[in-house]
């Protein structure tokens, strides 16, 4: 247990109460709804289609960009599980009562999101290779981020460990390509 004064307590009790105020706004029934949608899309769906897409659209001058993607998720995937497994951190749903998981977990830990490293990296790296692409995933990226609090699932800590992952990924997978 954390003394209650120390720096890094305070910043988990923010971290909680910030993530409660995201959270509350899952007991509108449109909201609730609009956020399971992107993150159940955010599950791979919309980047998988957009790979699709991107193939079908621009055949094999799309390959570069599409197996680039696939490179950062596997890397990603790798990095994001030895994190999760060291760090263990309980989802905000199981430690704090008032916080309400609204959507589905693909396990029991919560830092860093996943989710939130892969829209990321999925993003910059199609905005680079496509750049008139920046209108559909960044604002995508930017609401799979917010339905990991809003949905109760991570606390707000826990989606920008996963913004800074997946732009550091990205950014290293670009000095290799």
């Amino acid at each position: 247990m954390l003394n209650p004064n120390s720096p890094l307590q305070r910043i988990n009790n923010f971290d909680a109460a910030l993530c409660l105020q995201f959270n509350r706004q899952s007991r509108n029934f449109y909201v609730r709804n609009l956020f399971r949608l992107v993150s159940r899309l955010g599950d791979g769906i919309f980047w998988y289609a957009l790979m699709a897409a991107l193939l079908l659209r621009y055949q094999q001058h799309a390959l570069p960009a599409v197996l680039h993607m696939l490179a950062v998720a596997l890397l990603g995937t790798a990095i994001y599980k030895i994190i999760k497994s060291k760090t263990l951190r309980p989802r905000p749903f199981s430690v704090h009562p008032f916080i309400v998981c609204a959507g589905k977990t693909l396990d029991q830990f919560s830092f860093p999101s996943g989710h939130t490293m892969h829209a990321v990296s999925f993003s910059i790296i199609s905005s680079y290779y496509f750049p008139e692409l920046i209108w559909l995933v960044m604002p995508f990226a930017i609401l799979v981020a917010l339905s990991r609090p809003v949905l109760g699932l991570h606390y707000p800590t826990d989606v920008l460990a996963g913004v800074a992952l997946g732009a550091t990924i990205t950014a290293v997978s670009f000095l290799c390509v």
